[in-house]
């Protein structure tokens, strides 16, 4: 409850979601900036252990997986208002931990064809997730279910294009 004794609106958490090289980071910032709420890669809360792993192309386990999650729901509640955060979140179970946020937590999947993901992940440079390992992470994605608040969109449009449906479809007004 507000001063005046209405009820504030509670904060939106939007988990741009997605397998590695499907423009997460980009849509996010584009996002949180037309949006203006705090942005955060979920990458940059990785222990350095799990950092390792995945540099020498050994895909993370639900073991690997489970304090990183945490962290990042920690971090959704300590945020003071509305957020977008990027994250693979491949498994409904990793989407679950993020939805028991204290936030109206949405999910905006960013899908497409892997072979368009491949390239451009071969045109990355200096990020720690190889190529090699896209695979793993294809085989592991389980797509957004009934029940789980979200959106898929292609990422063959223009990540504005990407930005202006999740808006509308997500009632993200600004």
């Amino acid at each position: 409850m507000t001063e005046s004794g209405t009820a504030s609106a509670p904060k939106t958490a939007l988990v741009v979601m997605g397998v590695a090289g499907s423009g997460k980071t980009t849509v996010a910032e584009l996002l949180a900036e037309q949006l203006g709420w705090q942005e955060a890669e979920a990458d940059d809360f990785h222990p350095e252990a799990n950092v390792a792993k995945m540099h020498d192309g050994i895909p993370l386990t639900d073991e690997d997986r489970a304090p990183w999650l945490e962290i990042l729901r920690e971090w959704i509640d300590t945020q003071p208002g509305s957020v977008v955060l990027t994250c693979s979140a491949l498994k409904r179970s990793y989407r679950d931990v993020l939805r028991s946020a204290k936030a109206d937590v949405k999910f905006l999947h960013l899908d497409g064809d892997p072979e368009l993901i491949r390239e451009r992940m071969s045109g990355r440079r200096g990020h720690f997730m190889p190529l090699s390992l896209l695979d793993s992470q294809l085989a592991t994605l389980e797509p957004l279910q009934p029940g789980e608040p979200g959106v898929v969109l292609d990422v063959d449009q223009a990540p504005e294009e990407i930005v202006a449906a999740a808006v509308r479809e997500l009632g993200l007004g600004v």
